[in-house]
């Protein structure tokens, strides 16, 4: 299990000098359903219910920052929200989260509890051993996740040697996690620079590979 070799460009760091960024990858068997993990995204949901509103949500440091970066990066959060906020206005809202296979929910889960945007790939289909984090070009070609063409134009996305694989909005299907995945990169998008909080969500993750997708190797960096 080689690391990523994960490169923050100069794009980027420009418009928003302060980002941390946190990755885990891990070898992993994947299922296509949970209960104990289940239970614990309950107990998160019903938790974020008593905490906040869909008004107060924006005031969680993580999603706060997220929204920001956006704006520096020239994309309008509101209408391309940030997963992070996606999912917990989801739950505020009173609906159920998504549920798509054990991996994807346990990240979603991390996502919920920090606020970070959290990408999660199948490493073994990502091209080449380096990623970069720079800001989407008018016109680049992206297909999200169950969103078909997203314009990503102004949106800091990560690309691999054949183009654009995550943004804070949605992953892209090219290299999305599946039943038949075996080794996960989940990315954390660290955008408030809070490098104590990106390694407890870190850590979360980690514990959560471990209680629900058989996992008992892992890497664990900062970039």
């Amino acid at each position: 299990m080689d690391r990523k070799n994960i490169v923050v460009g100069d794009d980027l760091r420009g418009a928003w000098p302060g980002f941390v960024g946190g990755a885990v990858m891990a070898r992993v068997v994947n299922t296509p359903f949970s209960e104990g993990l289940w239970q614990e995204i309950e107990a998160c949901t019903a938790d974020l219910r008593l905490r906040y509103t869909t008004e107060s949500v924006k005031s969680i440091a993580a999603i706060d920052a997220t929204r920001r970066a956006y704006k520096a990066c020239g994309k309008e959060p509101s209408r391309y929200r940030p997963s992070g906020e996606q999912l917990v206005r989801r739950v505020l809202q009173g609906k159920s989260l998504y549920q798509i296979d054990t991996c994807v929910d346990l990240v979603n889960l991390a996502s919920m509890r920090s606020g970070y945007s959290i990408g999660g790939f199948d490493a073994d289909h990502i091209v080449g051993d380096t990623l970069v984090l720079g800001i989407g070009r008018a016109g680049e070609p992206y297909e999200g996740i169950g969103r078909g063409v997203l314009n990503i134009e102004g949106m800091p996305v990560y690309r691999d040697a054949e183009g654009g694989i995550g943004t804070p909005t949605s992953d892209h299907e090219r290299t999305k996690l599946s039943l038949q995945t075996t080794t996960l990169l989940a990315l954390v998008n660290g955008y408030d620079g809070d490098a104590a909080a990106v390694r407890r969500c870190q850590d979360d993750i980690v514990a959560l590979l471990r209680a629900y997708a058989s996992c008992s190797e892992w890497d664990v960096w900062c970039y």
